[in-house]
């Protein structure tokens, strides 16, 4: 169930060229984001399982949805439009965006783009048979000040490509 409040529509103002999709729940990086959409005035989607705190004035609709595995990226999948910008690790959700053509970065800064996202594909599908076999048990490394200021350089990259794509 939808918490009340929350907004169920796909950001976007008529003057503005793109909107920034935020998968939400574990992103590192929110802040980044926020002061990246605040400095080119451009909604934020924060899509998220459950509500979380969004700070007043940067421009952010926190989207709760449903309970399950995959419904913040369905979500996501579903609104995103072609030169907008999505935010995740998620890697079917990359190709999912990608295939709409949509602009995604990683949470690590690295874009995904349709030449390597195959491979990013059969890497996930490697690394998980790894972790059921016992063999990778550890997560991505924790971010660093210089990781979080190469995402913002590089969302900020992504934001003007896609503003540059789309017609206003």
């Amino acid at each position: 169930m939808r918490a009340p409040g929350l907004y169920p529509a796909r950001p976007r103002s008529p003057n503005l060229s793109i909107a920034i999709f935020v998968d939400g729940d574990a992103c590192p990086v929110k802040d980044e984001v926020y002061v990246v959409a605040t400095r080119y005035g451009l909604p934020v989607a924060l899509v998220a399982n459950a509500p979380m705190h969004v700070p007043p004035g940067f421009g952010v609709q926190l989207i709760v949805v449903e309970d399950g595995p995959d419904a913040a990226d369905d979500w996501i999948a579903e609104n995103v439009q072609a030169h907008d910008v999505v935010v995740t690790a998620d890697i079917p959700l990359a190709a999912r965006c990608l295939a709409k053509q949509a602009l995604v970065l990683g949470n690590d800064g690295r874009e995904f783009d349709r030449g390597m996202i195959g491979d990013a594909l059969a890497t996930r599908t490697l690394k998980s048979d790894l972790r059921g076999a016992g063999q990778l048990t550890h997560g991505p490394r924790a971010l660093t000040s210089k990781d979080r200021s190469r995402f913002a350089e590089r969302l900020d990259a992504l934001v003007n490509k896609g503003m540059r794509g789309r017609p206003s």
